[in-house]
Formats: structure tokens, C-alpha cells, sequence
């Protein structure tokens, strides 16, 4: 048990001896590290008290510390300003040779003008500093001011940058990182001249912290300003289009560094944030003059569907405005109880015909020719119970001649395969004029492909 004991003796012996010494709380408290004298005169004590004497009677703020060394351990007393200055007399004090410990016993000074009058002095002082180096701050002033006035002037040549650059999104860009490039050479040189380069470290350090800030504030508005360069470097349609983001459809009216600018087919004005567009998926209709229309016609569940969709594609097929080729075809969708829906699918040119235009003009032929063959369009019927006890109201009963005449009428129709197809140029006008108006700010670039 008692060998037990001593290792655990030891190993704390050791612990302790390994451990990292703890830190002086100050240095005019830590005693003085050389050996002490075995014995101290009273020379000595007088030679250290004058020392001390003279050393505090130069420093303004110390001239009423009074000093008592005995055996080589010095005592302060008296007043002193603030607590700043009896912690450096206690310092000074233990840096003089022969000092075997300090007692501080200085106390602070509450009389007004003693604590003011270090306070006035040392703004005076501060003054006559600041008008002596006037000149200096002039000049490091002006020489800052024309380092950043001459990036402001190179920033401004547009031209200089659009050759350089394309793009004029990235032109203005760089542009802008010019001004904050001269602003900040400008910023580093005048310190330089002033002497006070330690202040740009804080000033950067402290515009470093803002700007995390900042950043986290308004992470949306960085988020648009990088989807506003990467729709600029790749472009998903061109002035004009006719597309559909976000479920919202128009004809592209120009692409800003904010916002993306459509005209509505009702002829309205509509902006979405580039960063929406950015991540939206977008439905470009333009990029391909060839586009399907489809529609769906029922006929009577008696009738023969095959025979029906030849009757259909023949009508369809018979207008000019439907291609060739792509051919148009017609498929059984569905069997219903009373019914069987066909749906036809055919093709237009959009540069020659209004997609809207062309799709009613088919709609309007299948099914004047459906009902020309003897094939019945029919309609909803509903299947109703009445209670035995609840009288019937008696009507002349309808035998059908009026809808049967109706019927005969629609037959007799002619259908005017001649009708104005042709697509609807109104919006496409307005588009135009607006960008003639506004060109400036326009990011679409019709020489960059489209991605």
C-alpha cells in the first residue's frame, strides 16, 4: 500500500513538473526573478529611494508619489491620476536594481482638476499633432483622389471595355471592379504617405465582417445578380420569343442585369427576377416554327371509330394550313358508356399560321365532316329517378324534328377553308418598338448561341 502511495506521488510529482507554467496576471506585480541580497545598507536604500525619485519626478502624472525604501523593499504612496498611472509607478519601481519587492499603497486622486487636467493635456496635444501634420494628410488626400478619380475615368471608357469583352453584362462588371479597385489603391496609398498602414488592416478587417453581413442580407439579390451573368453568358431565347416560364407565357421583350422583361399576348407588361428564370423550366415555342395541336371529338359508342378517324384525317388533311408531313394521325383515347373519344393530332407551320387560328379551322372541318357522314356527336345523358307518389308534370312531348332540323341545318354548312390563318403580328410590333426605345440594358446578344 505504501509503494502504491509514493507512485502516485510521483506521477503528480511529474504532472506538475510537465504542466505549462500560468501566466504573469501583470508585470509590475511579478517580483523581481534575481536572487535577493543577504544584506541591504542603508546607502543602498537611499541610492534606490532617489532613483525612483527622479525617474517619477519626470513623468507628469507622478510627481506626487512619494517613495520609502527599507531592507531593499520599496513603499508608494501619495496620489496619482488615474489607476493607470499607479500601476505604472508600481512598474517602474520594480524594474530598479537592488528592488526586493514593491507595496503599492498609492491612492487615486479624486480632485477634478487633477483628473482633468491630464485628460486636456493630452487633447492638446492630440491638436497640435493633428494641425502639424495637415500638409501631410493634404497631400496623401489628393494623391488618393487621383489614383481613384483615374480608375473612375478608365472605368468609363465603355467602349474600351466592350472590346474587351463582349458581353456587355461582363463589360459592366469589370467596369465596376475597376472603380473599387482605384478606390482601394487609392485608400492604401494615401495611408502609405500618412504612415498608417496599420489602420487599413482594422479597416479591412472591419469592411471583411460587413460584408459577411451584408451578404447573408441580401443573398437574394446576389443570387439574381449571378443568375443575371450566367443568363447573359448563356442565353435561353432571344428577343421575340414566344415562351412560357414559370407558367407565365409571353414573347421576350429584352434581358436587364435584373429582371427578365415579357410582353403578355394580352399586350401587358410582366417582369420575373432572373434568378427565378435561372432555375425555372422554360417552354420556348419560337425555337421550332413546326408545332402539334390536338383535340378530341366523341361519337355515338355504336359507330365505327376506325372509319370515323379516316372521315376526320381526311377533312383535316383537305386545309392548307395542316402539313403533309408531319402526317396527321387520330387515335381511340377512350370507351365511355354512351360515347367513344377520339383524338386527332396534326401539325402547323407557325411562321405562316396562327397556331390558335389553324387548330379551331380543324376542329370546325372534323367535325362538320362527322357529322355529314352520319356519325352522331352526342351528348351528355343523365339517368333520373322520380318517387312513385310524386305527381309527373305532363308536356307536349318533343319528338325530336326540332333537333332533327338543327342537325340537318349544321349539315348543310359550309365550312370557308379560305379563313384568315395567318398569325397575329400585333404583340410582335409592340416588342419591336419597346426595344427600339429601350435598347440600352439589353443582355441578349443574338451572336451568342442558344443554350
Amino acid at each position: 500500500m505504501r509503494g502504491f502511495q509514493l507512485i502516485v506521488i510521483l506521477l503528480f510529482a511529474l504532472t506538475a513538473a510537465g504542466a505549462p507554467a500560468q501566466p504573469a496576471v501583470d508585470d509590475a506585480s511579478r517580483a523581481p526573478s534575481s536572487p535577493i541580497a543577504a544584506r541591504q545598507g542603508a546607502d543602498d536604500d537611499l541610492a534606490i529611494a532617489s532613483r525612483i525619485e527622479d525617474i517619477l519626478a519626470e513623468i507628469g502624472p507622478l510627481t506626487a508619489v512619494e517613495v520609502r525604501v527599507a531592507g531593499g523593499v520599496v513603499t508608494l504612496g501619495g496620489t496619482a491620476a488615474g489607476a493607470d498611472d499607479i500601476k505604472r509607478a508600481e512598474t517602474i519601481a520594480n524594474r530598479v536594481s537592488g528592488v526586493v519587492t514593491v507595496q503599492n499603497e498609492i491612492s487615486r486622486d479624486t480632485d477634478i482638476t487633477a483628473s482633468l487636467t491630464p485628460t486636456i493635456s493630452q487633447f492638446e496635444a492630440d491638436m497640435r499633432s493633428l494641425l502639424q501634420s495637415l500638409p501631410l494628410l493634404g497631400v496623401a488626400a489628393v494623391i488618393g483622389l487621383i489614383i481613384a478619380l483615374a480608375g473612375y475615368m478608365l472605368a468609363s471608357v465603355g467602349s474600351l471595355w466592350r472590346w474587351l469583352m463582349p458581353n456587355p453584362f461582363l463589360a459592366e462588371l469589370a467596369a465596376t471592379a475597376v472603380r473599387f479597385a482605384s478606390v482601394l489603391i487609392g485608400l492604401v496609398v494615401g495611408l502609405n504617405v500618412l504612415g498608417a498602414t496599420a489602420i487599413l488592416g482594422g479597416v479591412l478587417g472591419g469592411a471583411g465582417v460587413v460584408g459577411i453581413a451584408l451578404g447573408f442580407a441580401v443573398r437574394d439579390t446576389i443570387e439574381n445578380y449571378v443568375s443575371s451573368l450566367m443568363l447573359s453568358l448563356r442565353q435561353p431565347f432571344r428577343a421575340n420569343d414566344h415562351v412560357l416560364i414559370e407558367g407565365q407565357e409571353g414573347r421576350v421583350v429584352r434581358l436587364t442585369s435584373r429582371a427578365t422583361i415579357l410582353m403578355t399576348l394580352d399586350g401587358n407588361h410582366l417582369r420575373i427576377p432572373n434568378s427565378i428564370v435561372y432555375k425555372s423550366v422554360i417552354l420556348n415555342y419560337s425555337r421550332n416554327s413546326e408545332r402539334r395541336f390536338t383535340f378530341a371529338l366523341g361519337i355515338d359508342a355504336e359507330d365505327d371509330p376506325i372509319r370515323a378517324m379516316s372521315v376526320g384525317l381526311a377533312a383535316i388533311n383537305g386545309l392548307g394550313v395542316v402539313l403533309d408531313s408531319p402526317k396527321a394521325v387520330a387515335v381511340i383515347e377512350d370507351v365511355g358508356d354512351s360515347n367513344i373519344i377520339l383524338r386527332f393530332f396534326a401539325w402547323v407551320d407557325q411562321s405562316r399560321t396562327d397556331f390558335l387560328k389553324g387548330r379551331s379551322l380543324a376542329i370546325n372541318v372534323a367535325a362538320h365532316a362527322l357529322t355529314s357522314s352520319g356519325f352522331a356527336l352526342p351528348e351528355p345523358i343523365y339517368r333520373l329517378r322520380f318517387d312513385e307518389k310524386t305527381p309527373l308534370p305532363l308536356a307536349p312531348f318533343d319528338t325530336g324534328e326540332k333537333s332533327r332540323s338543327s342537325k340537318a341545318d349544321v349539315t348543310k354548312m359550309q365550312v370557308d377553308l379560305d379563313a384568315d390563318t395567318s398569325p397575329d403580328t400585333h404583340v410582335d410590333v409592340l416588342v419591336s418598338e419597346e426595344r427600339q426605345e429601350t435598347g440600352k440594358g439589353d443582355l441578349l446578344d443574338s451572336s451568342r448561341p442558344i443554350e
